[in-house]
């Protein structure tokens, strides 16, 4: 019996021992798990693509690009534009949302593209809670993937410097000559200003776009008077920059962007029925005065604002980057230039994105 008893009590202590190891394996999962309310832990994670590793001293060029489910054919075409333009190692950030992440995958494994460097990376839109409202206006500038923009330190890219391209721009030039731009001191970015080309400017006047930024924020607003902001300044547009990544942490340019997100979510200093959406205005806010100036042929842009109204084609020749901002898209119909655009479009292995034109059923 006294045997019997001892070997109870070691089976017990055994089974005491595996509890607490059990617990103490519960509980250091759970708290190592990314919580809802911090966004930072909770911004991105990686998708699964091929292992690719590569470093700053690689000399490569990041390029961050969005890709989302009904647009991702105009992703490809931009990448297609770059890569064929350029002898750099180029490496693309992919930014999608989880129900894109298969499509894009393949859309890249299975077509022209798959000898390029690449990550895909997942975006939560939970971040956008309590800083984007619903507006039905232009439902597609409240895309969440339009403020990826806003989180570039955040995406897990361990580069000094990045570049960051809309989905709706053809590269004619070496992208590396644009990455490789001179930063003014204390600048965290570099963009294209909006009153700065000439031969755009009879284009801007046959559209009504607008370029000032009287035409973004409402200066109607008390908020909007208090930050002394000129209403006849140049805007620029930010659907293609340089970003140096240092100076973002630096001046937490993400945080200045949240906080002008939020106080429109409270009081309306700007809407997505105005010129730029509701993603522009903050990004001209944060960095009135306190930006690089891109070569004006570095972005070309407007040419999807109108169905008709065109650029000369010798001008359209010496610029570097063109980008069809506005609702009319070369990959759809009617649109301007979409010849330009569809010369390095490539098809979509699954057939889920497709061209419209005017002989389509689509």
């Amino acid at each position: 019996m006294a045997l019997l008893r001892k070997i109870n009590r070691v089976i017990l202590v055994l089974l005491v021992l595996v509890l607490c190891l059990l617990l103490h394996s519960t509980l250091f999962r759970a708290s190592t798990q990314p919580r809802l309310s911090d966004h930072r832990k909770t911004l991105v994670s990686a998708a699964r693509v091929p292992a690719v590793t590569v470093s700053e001293a690689d000399n490569v060029v990041p390029v961050i690009i969005c890709a989302s489910e009904e647009r991702v054919g105009a992703t490809m075409a931009t990448i297609n534009s770059i890569h064929s333009n350029t002898d750099a190692s180029v490496f693309f950030y992919v930014v999608t949302l989880r129900d894109a992440v298969t499509l894009t995958k393949q859309y890249i494994e299975k077509s022209t593209l798959k000898g390029i460097k690449y990550k895909i990376v997942e975006f939560n839109p939970m971040v956008l809670q309590g800083k984007v409202k619903p507006d039905s206006s232009r439902p597609d500038l409240l895309h969440p993937l339009n403020f990826v923009r806003f989180y570039l330190p955040l995406l897990g890219i361990n580069y000094k410097r990045v570049i960051y391209l809309d989905d709706d721009i053809i590269m004619q030039g070496d992208i590396k000559d644009l990455f490789n731009i001179e930063l003014k001191p204390g600048h965290a970015a570099a963009f294209a200003t909006d009153c700065d080309l000439p031969s755009t400017h009879e284009m801007v006047r046959s559209i009504g776009m607008q370029t000032t930024y009287m035409g973004f924020l409402d200066y109607r607003k008390q908020e909007v008077q208090d930050l002394g902001i000129n209403p006849r300044d140049c805007s620029f547009n930010p659907g293609v920059f340089v970003a140096d990544i240092r100076e973002w942490k630096k001046q937490k340019i993400t945080k200045q962007l949240e906080k002008w997100m939020e106080e429109n979510f409270r009081q309306n200093i700007y809407s997505s029925a105005m010129a730029g959406g509701v993603a522009t205005p903050p990004m001209l806010i944060v960095f009135h005065d306190k930006y690089t100036t891109l070569d004006p042929l570095w972005h070309v842009r407007h040419l999807g604002w109108s169905p008709d109204a065109r650029y000369s084609d010798s001008f359209l020749q010496e610029a570097h980057l063109l980008h069809w901002n506005g609702p009319f898209k070369p990959w759809s119909y009617p649109a301007v230039h979409s010849d330009l655009w569809e010369r390095w479009f490539i098809p979509d292995p699954s057939g889920r994105f497709s061209l419209v034109r005017p002989d389509s059923e689509s």
